[in-house]
């Protein structure tokens, strides 16, 4: 894959949660509890910037995240 440049969008899992993360805007980036939630609001967010994005599928780890 290419290098990640200024304002590209990442949605990937991390912890049990989804993630966008902007390259070098931290403060756009956000958590969501679903996966498409996120996916959906990566592309908007990427729409919005003019740049790519770019969703990391998470393999699967067999890992119980629901600890109620």
């Amino acid at each position: 894959m290419d290098a990640m440049t200024q304002n590209d969008v990442t949605t990937r899992s991390n912890r049990g949660q989804w993630e966008n993360a902007v390259e070098g805007r931290p403060e756009l980036s956000a958590s969501f509890s679903s996966r498409e939630e996120a996916v959906d609001q990566g592309r908007a967010v990427a729409d919005e910037l003019g740049s790519r994005h770019v969703v990391e599928d998470a393999e699967a780890t067999g890992a119980v995240t629901d600890e109620d």
